[in-house]
């Protein structure tokens, strides 16, 4: 089996139990696992390969628990600048409405390419509506190519606008091909094997997008295959007011009702919380993505982390979408997060290492992985690195490293390692040119837009 030895990092945050941080320190790892963790003098010397980070700073992968990754063929839309949630779905869809399989893949391709710039190392992904021949397998082979570590959903909207849904019927799908097709991606791909690079969820879109029917036949579906169910949840106040007139309860309550709490749930956003229905998901270990700019950016709110975290609610990071972002930038959000939380809480409302446990032993809680998200022997070896002499940490990174890297501009990684594989190196992806494929992507978002704007 292949080893690798890392060695010589100015420090190394482990984000393991004990939260210990190692000056000049390193890892031995073998194949694609973790076997040794400590200061440089107490590694084995020799390795297949050898990486010698002085000067750097290293620490576990970032885990991105919410994305729409199709999204990225439509950030910055004039038309959708400006608007609140369901404004901006209602000018999005007729465009969404001719996404292809080659943008999916496409779209995936670059999403996944910025988010591990970016120091993601695992992400996962909605994909909710699937016209033109768009299948899940479309992104998972976009990941694949990658090497990124991956927890795809298969998503759905069925409940269009001609039953008072949300979304337009020509975007919606049969419930009965929802289901079959979760079921058939399940099977073909999910690995629940430890170090799994796949692992499939079942994602619903949201309540104002799917009937109550689907939301128990797909919890249903997923627990017969011990997979996990995602949907958003309590996003905005007009969702609230939707839920109480369509059904009578607001949109946790709803949720808990139709059997959406548990361990094996984790719902996107969740901004819109009272102390009891956070009491309830820390007593059910129900996940929370945590979508800081997504949710400044649609003037959703912010959600309440420091409830959670009295609640012992699980909470990860997620960049969401990348037209409500817009962008896949991951170290940009644990920054964000502790911002936005000190304007509610003041200063000591969220430290830096809270904001990085979030974003790393935290996603990997709410995904559901205990072998991901810190540095430990056991652990799989995903881990990225930053150059420390450069003009972003002047002043900064000679006090305080970590601290600089939460604090200052949010920079792009100059190495990152996913399952033992060198897949960002000098800042620059290993497995694939980004030069056609951002060429490709931006064809397919202009003809979207103009086939769109044909059928109006």
């Amino acid at each position: 089996m292949p080893t690798l030895l890392v060695r010589n990092a100015t420090l190394l945050v482990t984000m393991d139990r004990e939260r210990r941080r190692i000056a000049d320190g390193g890892l031995f790892i073998r194949d694609n696992v973790i076997e040794v963790v400590g200061r440089t003098a107490e590694l084995p010397q020799q390795a297949d390969r050898i990486l010698d980070l002085r000067g750097h700073l290293v620490l576990p992968g970032m885990i991105n628990t919410h994305h729409h990754l199709y999204q990225t063929l439509t950030r910055a839309l004039p038309g959708a600048q400006n608007a609140s949630l369901f404004q901006w779905l209602k000018t999005l869809y007729p465009i969404w409405a001719e996404l292809t399989p080659e943008a999916a893949y496409t779209s995936a391709l670059v999403g996944m390419a910025e988010l591990m710039l970016t120091g993601c190392t695992t992400t996962s992904d909605h994909l909710y509506l699937y016209p033109n021949g768009v299948q899940l397998d479309d992104t998972i082979r976009a990941a694949a190519e990658l090497g990124i570590r991956f927890h795809p959903t298969r998503g759905g909207m069925s409940l269009g606008e001609s039953q008072g849904g949300l979304p337009p019927d020509r975007v919606t799908e049969r419930e009965d091909v929802i289901l079959t097709d979760a079921r058939r991606v399940i099977e073909t791909y999910h690995d629940p094997r430890p170090y799994s690079m796949c692992r499939i969820g079942v994602a619903p879109c949201s309540p104002f997008s799917v009937t109550p029917e689907l939301m128990r036949e797909a919890a249903a579906l997923a627990r017969s295959y011990g997979v996990r169910l995602h949907t958003h949840l309590a996003e905005t106040l007009d969702e609230e007011v939707f839920c109480l007139e369509r059904f009578g309860r607001r949109p946790v309550e709803y949720a808990a009702e139709l059997g959406w709490v548990g361990e094996d749930v984790w719902h996107a956003h969740a901004v819109h919380v009272n102390e009891a229905e956070a009491a309830l998901l820390g007593r059910t270990g129900t996940g929370v993505a945590h979508c800081p700019t997504s949710n400044m950016r649609l003037a959703s709110g912010i959600a309440p982390l420091g409830m959670y975290r009295r609640a012992g609610v699980p909470v990860g990071l997620g960049v969401d979408g990348s037209a409500s972002n817009d962008s896949s930038h991951m170290l940009a959000e644990p920054r964000q997060a502790l911002l936005l939380q000190r304007v509610l809480g003041g200063p000591t409302a969220l430290t830096v290492e809270e904001a990085l446990e979030l974003a790393t032993i935290g996603g990997a809680r709410v995904l559901g992985r205990d072998d991901i998200g810190s540095l430990a022997p056991g652990m799989a070896a995903d881990f990225i690195a930053f150059d420390l002499q450069r003009l972003d940490f002047a002043g900064a990174a000679v006090h305080d490293p970590v601290g600089a890297l939460v604090l200052c501009a949010p920079q792009r990684v100059d190495l990152a390692v996913i399952n033992g594989s060198v897949v960002v190196e000098q800042g620059q992806l290993v497995r694939v040119e980004l030069g056609p494929i951002l060429e490709r992507h931006n064809r397919l978002s202009r003809a979207m837009v103009d086939r769109a704007g044909s059928r109006l």
